[in-house]
């Protein structure tokens, strides 16, 4: 079994005590919780390469916004409309995404990306564990540990402050 996929099956099993976590975080309100954040996600970074998973880009699509889609075709040196019908699709909320994963630009044999440079905003702050108000986007942090084994580490570390 490939390394992502017993990461990915680890984070699952956690999965029931976070979605106890987040209702313990709502309820509570902490005044600081995006600093412990910032702090646990920058703990768990120190120690992680995510060459050895690439679990995000083997399995969800990023959200591309107008910029993104801008730089990446003049990388291409294609017209915006021929990148958009060659890589990208509308979504039923109207956001472009891959219209199927893995990420076409990954390389599935050590995980690099063929575009990190000029990556979408999405990808660059992937698992956004480390930016502000993340009480706003709790739903998502407890999605993503079902994806990344990093955010799953840090959602334990959270644990630990709020058992």
């Amino acid at each position: 079994m490939r390394l992502a996929a017993v990461l990915a099956s680890m984070a699952k099993t956690k999965d029931p005590s976070f979605r106890k976590l987040i209702q313990r975080l709502v309820a509570r309100k902490p005044k600081n919780l995006d600093q412990q954040f910032f702090q646990a996600h920058t703990e768990v970074f120190k120690k992680t390469d995510c060459l050895t998973c690439g679990n995000c880009c083997r399995t969800t699509s990023p959200m591309w916004n107008d910029t993104d889609i801008q730089r990446v075709s003049h990388l291409f040196k294609m017209k915006t409309s021929a990148f958009l019908d060659a890589y990208l699709v509308q979504d039923s909320d109207g956001d472009w995404v891959y219209p199927k994963a893995p990420c076409p630009f990954l390389d599935l044999d050590d995980n690099k990306c063929g575009i990190y440079d000029h990556r979408p905003k999405a990808c660059r702050e992937y698992p956004h564990t480390d930016r502000k108000n993340i009480m706003g986007i709790l739903g998502l942090t407890s999605k993503n540990a079902l994806i990344c084994p990093a955010v799953t580490q840090i959602l334990e570390k959270i644990e630990q402050i709020y058992p």
